[in-house]
């Protein structure tokens, strides 16, 4: 760090005898520290890592005490007169680690381009300019170059073998159409178009999507509509619980939409359906897929506090691709909505989208990085493209790589249950996996 600083233009920065982390004028009348380090074991693993102040707002410094250094104040490059990109500061970073630890030095940025315009048109189906040779919108392909990616595969290529699901509308398939009609309940197993929800419904078993049909967010792998939402519907949690019990469940999975318009991001909802469902049929198993709620911890502090079965939180795919994929979302917000899961006991689950630009290694070591927060349950499924709005398909990954990602999941990070297939969703299996995973989260 203390090159890197001199390679930007800031020359002089060095170490301070008794606190850790790099200054500026470390033995002047004004020292001011610049970047932290940390190092922490835990579960057997060491993680260790930096924070190089390169062009924060400071004013937010002022209300807290950074590092738990009072006489000292806090800087960064833009504070000392230095304007450099971001990218320019891990370009400089990079090129030093190369330098100290070797050329195979391995990247997993984020796509650099915050993007300001409204993404909605991914969810209801508008182009923001259609591009006749491939049929991608302007504001797709905008992404994908972002974030490194081409123009994937011809929307007119077949999907594998593997990919294909035969159409079963059995009984049990049409009685919980039925219900959830009756009920006016939606399930994500719908809004999102989920293939194996002929498999799921047939054996009986449906995710329920509560606080409305609109989402805040506009990811860009995602079905579910995004809009301006409605006001939540008081009787929800009721009909909710309902529908459990008519439907004779032992395990529910209760997701929700992004709701980035309420002040708690819809988690006093979630928590009064967990406890709507529960007071109606006390022997049912429930899973929470809960949204970041921006991270806020007393939001958050709700959701637990109801004590779902499993917390489930999506990663979505790999750190290098989270701006492309999910703009308004966070890697490391969701790894932390993770981390304070796990902190508060519960048992954790989250899940991975691969086809849409990642590596092989890059899946490994997001699976490592949700093992380090203490995350029990990972899921990995083939993305499969809703429309032709929504970003294009990369990769088809085979079912021998689902299973080696199993493998490398479970035998080699340690992770409680990997539940890994071409058609596998987040909610796939999730009474299986929540038993696979039980008792190795118990012992």
């Amino acid at each position: 760090m203390i090159d890197t600083l001199a390679d930007v233009g800031l020359p002089g920065a060095g170490r301070m005898p008794d606190y850790p982390g790099v200054w500026i004028d470390p033995h002047g009348p004004h020292p001011r520290k610049i970047a932290a380090i940390g190092v922490k074991l835990t579960r057997g693993r060491s993680m260790h890592g930096f924070a190089l102040n390169v062009a924060p707002d400071m004013a937010y410094f002022g209300h807290i005490v950074p590092c738990g250094i009072a006489e000292y104040p806090v800087t960064s490059l833009a504070e000392e007169g230095i304007a450099v990109s971001m990218r320019d500061v891990v370009d400089a970073v990079g090129a030093r680690a190369a330098a100290l630890w070797g050329p195979e030095v391995d990247r997993a940025d984020l796509a650099w381009r915050v993007l300001p315009e409204d993404l909605s048109a991914f969810t209801r189906g508008e182009g923001a300019g259609e591009v006749p040779a491939t049929g991608q919108p302007v504001r797709v392909r905008s992404r994908l170059r972002d974030a490194g990616l081409g123009d994937g595969f011809d929307l007119r290529e077949r999907k594998p073998s593997w990919m294909r699901v035969t159409l079963d509308t059995g009984p049990e398939y049409r009685r919980i159409r039925a219900l959830t009609r009756e009920l006016d309940l939606k399930t994500v197993c719908q809004e999102a178009g989920c293939p194996n929800i002929f498999e799921c419904w047939n054996d009986g078993t449906a995710t329920f999507m509560i606080n409305g049909e609109q989402c805040t967010r506009a990811c860009g792998f995602c079905m579910v509509d995004t809009s301006k939402p409605r006001p939540l519907d008081p009787g929800e949690p009721a009909r909710v619980a309902d529908a459990v019990d008519r439907m004779g469940l032992q395990y529910a999975v209760i997701t929700t939409v992004a709701r980035d318009d309420l002040a708690d991001g819809g988690a006093g909802a979630m928590a009064a359906t967990v406890e709507a469902i529960r007071l109606r049929s006390p022997g049912v198993q429930v899973e929470t897929l809960i949204s970041d709620c921006k991270g806020d911890p007393a939001s958050l502090a709700t959701i637990f506090a109801a004590r779902p079965d499993v917390l489930n939180h999506n990663i979505e795919t790999v750190l290098r691709l989270q701006r492309a994929v999910r703009p308004s979302a966070s890697y490391a917000r969701s790894l932390a909505v993770l981390a304070r899961a796990k902190a508060d006991a519960l048992v954790t689950k989250s899940s991975i989208i691969v086809g849409m630009g990642e590596t092989f290694d890059e899946v490994v070591q997001t699976m490592h990085d949700l093992h380090a927060v203490g995350v029990d349950i990972v899921t990995i499924g083939q993305y499969l493209r809703p429309t032709s709005n929504h970003l294009p398909i990369t990769h088809w990954w085979t079912p021998d790589d689902f299973a080696n990602w199993k493998r490398i999941g479970e035998g080699d990070i340690g992770l409680g249950h990997v539940e890994s297939s071409p058609l596998t969703r987040s909610s796939y299996h999730a009474r299986e996996a929540h038993g696979a995973a039980a008792p190795i989260v118990a012992g």
